[in-house]
């Protein structure tokens, strides 16, 4: 067996060559060019001169970006972890209603986030739909531009659940029914064959999304800029205000934020896959 698959593999690796090659070559570039700025050895002005200025200088707040950042990407993904979860139960557990709510959760997946993060305002601002529904118009909390963030996770979670729930029924569709059934020949209670069966199988594709959901609302900007408050700015936010600064100089300071949300998102990447690794071993 071993030696059939180590064929196999090697092929797989050379036709994921031609796709691969010019993605690394542009990601490589790309990184090597912003790092090579940050630190003053590729300026937007004046000579080359190696400095660390951009990671010290306003040390303090591209750390409370850093944390920010972190704080909404683990929230919005552990929301759109069980809500995916739960539509995708749902869908397996009863099709004929089923197949709408699968088919609205596919629905909201080409809606770009602005659109969203705009649906979103207007439902939990201050004066929004919701403060108008529940008639509080003193009462109401600031869910929009408030320092929980509120707003921007629930974009976030709104969006990020539906593509949650279809990358778990893409993956468990065609095995966990068979299962469920024979569990529930022994007696297995539809709580059971949720817990015992269905999120088992599931646990892979739920580590994938969840490091693919972290990744995009770290790097995520629209929702961050139009709900979120003005401080903490996320990494996002902050890379953009300093890139497009009148103050060319500032551009260094973009791009040390731009990495660093970089190597927060390959952190993740690395974790998921040993995760991801662990679990095949044990299984």
């Amino acid at each position: 067996m071993t030696r059939r698959r180590a064929p196999t593999t090697r092929r797989a690796a050379l036709l994921a060559l031609p796709a691969v090659v010019p993605i690394v070559l542009v990601v490589g570039v790309s990184l090597t060019a912003a790092a090579l700025q940050s630190f003053g050895l590729m300026p937007f002005i004046g000579p080359p001169q190696f400095s660390a200025d951009a990671w010290t200088r306003d040390a303090d707040e591209l750390v409370r970006s850093t944390v920010t950042s972190t704080y909404v990407a683990m929230v919005s993904t552990l929301l759109s972890l069980v809500v995916g979860f739960v539509l995708a139960a749902y869908v397996l557990a009863i099709p004929r209603m089923g197949r709408i709510v699968e088919a609205l959760s596919a629905a909201t997946i080409p809606i770009p986030h602005v659109i969203g993060a705009g649906a979103i305002g207007l439902l939990l601002s201050d004066s929004g739909f919701l403060e108008r529904l529940l008639g509080m118009p003193e009462a109401f909390p600031a869910l929009v531009s408030g320092p929980w963030f509120v707003a921007v996770i629930a974009e976030y979670a709104w969006k990020e659940s539906a593509f949650v729930a279809l990358v778990v029924l893409g993956s468990i569709s065609r095995s966990v029914g068979d299962l469920c059934d024979a569990a529930a020949t022994l007696g297995a209670s539809a709580g059971q064959r949720i817990v015992r069966v269905a999120l088992p199988l599931s646990a892979p594709s739920l580590a994938v999304s969840a490091a693919i959901v972290f990744v995009y609302t770290l790097g995520s900007y629209e929702a961050a800029w139009l709900l979120g408050p003005t401080s903490p700015e996320p990494l996002p936010v902050r890379a953009v205000r300093l890139f497009t600064s009148i103050d060319l100089a500032a551009r260094q300071q973009a791009m040390a934020t731009a990495l660093v949300s970089v190597a927060v998102s390959a952190a993740v990447i690395i974790i998921a896959i040993l995760v991801l690794r662990r679990h095949r071993s044990l299984s």
